[in-house]
């Protein structure tokens, strides 16, 4: 694929592209049959991750990664949509469907991200205005859309924060950027998907065939809405369930 010698309707396929069984695949010219009962259907998870597991495939270091304990396929792989580090838990969207995947992840959606974060510091409120009017990482302008406190007093105090970026460790950063550290970080929303109360760490959840269409087309591009944003009122409720 990356030779260019795949193409899927006469355009070179891209990795993690999704297809379905009335594409036309070629390689080096040549046509390949699809299978009609192959599975072409999306398949959508919720996993709760746990604080020690990593999104990487294969570890070199042989550390739990979060591909351990999802079910298995055949023919097909999982894609994470984005990344959790080691040290956070939380909500992690995993789908079959690469396109439906960086539809999720491109940064024209602004699809929010919400965390509950734990934060060593006094942070006052020139810094929380700070955090929201934008803070500068590695050259680029990074800001939350909220911050709401929560449970806690003095230097130890928890947060409910929401941004629509994804950059690596931007969270911790961002606090670090007002003398402050993140102690404990888990995500609770990613879009419209909601981590439930319920939802154990390490436990497992797939969405219906009708929520997964309820998502893609959240997510799906219009004439109307050509960067794909769904209205609020009808985003899927699939997270919500236990």
């Amino acid at each position: 694929m990356r030779e260019g010698r795949v193409q899927i309707n006469g355009r070179p396929a891209e990795i993690g592209q999704g297809i379905t069984a009335k594409c036309r695949v070629t390689v080096d010219g040549r046509p390949v049959a699809l299978s009609p009962s192959a599975p072409t259907g999306a398949r959508i998870l919720l996993y709760h991750k746990p604080v020690g597991e990593i999104c990487s495939r294969d570890d070199p270091q042989g550390r739990t990664t979060v591909f351990d304990r999802l079910p298995r396929l055949r023919g097909r792989r999982w894609v994470s949509v984005g990344r959790l580090d080691i040290n956070t838990s939380g909500l992690l969207v995993l789908t079959t469907d690469g396109e439906l995947a960086h539809r999720l992840m491109h940064p024209s959606t602004g699809i929010e991200r919400e965390y509950r974060c734990r934060v060593r510091g006094t942070p006052g409120e020139r810094e929380l205005n700070r955090l929201m009017t934008g803070v500068r990482l590695g050259g680029q302008s990074c800001r939350f859309e909220s911050v709401d406190p929560g449970r806690g007093s003095g230097s130890n105090r928890w947060y409910r924060v929401v941004l629509k970026e994804g950059r690596n460790r931007e969270v911790r950063r961002m606090w670090q950027s007002v003398n402050c550290t993140v102690s404990r970080l888990i995500r609770v929303r990613y879009g419209p998907l909601r981590l439930d109360r319920k939802h154990r760490a390490g436990e497992v959840i797939e969405l219906s065939a009708s929520e997964c269409r309820q998502l893609a087309g959240w997510v799906e591009p219009s004439r109307e809405n050509p960067k794909g944003k769904g209205p609020r009122q009808k985003r899927p409720r699939a997270g919500q369930r236990g």
